[in-house]
């Protein structure tokens, strides 16, 4: 049957006419996959749409570590969520820091490496010392939290998953404080001590409503110093 028939049937309800469709529809449909499979159009466009994922993931990657600042190992980005940035910089920023606030309300850093730019591991311990006074200015708190190297918190035994101002961390003698970041519990220093994953892992530093210190740059954060 004419394919011109077959439609004008179909148009006025005519039940063989519909059945005739449906199975041209096929027909043709089935050719034009056919075609395209071997046209090479559809590898293109999947070419095409990976060559555009991973040219877009280089480019959020590079304009990254241009807003990226890093001092000791610690790396923040001051630029994120603030109303002005272009759609480059919140691609960076969503990509870095999901859902972030902007650094006057929370200060973020984040590092996978020691003072000396050696990948953070479990296998090692580490700790943080702050001087006497040094702690982080704020006007809310601040915690320290250990994740894996993609940013997922891992379990740990001993249910401790961050450290922070309200874990009544002791003092050394001369008012400095450590913590210490290991996987195992560290002997007499357990109230000062963050359970870290036994793989490679990363550190992330949150202040909330940061000081002035931190806002202006002359805070920063000491470098975190593998034990021997």
């Amino acid at each position: 049957m004419p394919e011109r028939v077959i439609r004008q049937r179909a148009a006025v309800g005519d039940g063989t006419a519909l059945g005739y469709l449906a199975q041209w529809y096929v027909v043709v449909m089935g050719e034009a996959l056919a075609w395209l499979s071997h046209s090479g159009v559809v590898q293109g466009i999947i070419l095409g749409a990976v060559l555009a994922f991973l040219t877009a993931i280089l480019i959020m990657n590079a304009v990254g570590r241009a807003v990226t600042t890093t001092v000791n190992g610690w790396s923040a980005i001051r630029k994120c969520g603030q109303p002005g940035n272009g759609v480059l910089v919140r691609a960076a920023c969503a990509k870095a820091l999901p859902v972030v606030n902007v650094f006057e309300e929370a200060a973020y850093w984040t590092t996978s490496v020691d003072g000396f730019g050696q990948r953070l591991s479990g296998r090692h311990g580490y700790f943080l010392r702050f001087p006497t006074g040094k702690l982080p200015p704020n006007d809310a708190f601040w915690s320290l939290t250990p994740t894996d190297v993609a940013g997922y918190m891992v379990h740990h035994p001993s249910n401790r998953h961050s450290v922070g101002d309200r874990s009544s961390l002791v003092q050394n003698a001369d008012g400095s404080v450590d913590i210490y970041l290991q996987h195992q519990t560290p002997s007499r220093h357990e109230q000062n001590w963050l359970p870290t994953p036994s793989g490679k892992f990363k550190l992330m530093f949150r202040v909330y409503l940061p000081g002035t210190a931190i806002l202006d740059g002359t805070y920063q954060l000491p470098p975190v110093v593998r034990a021997q």
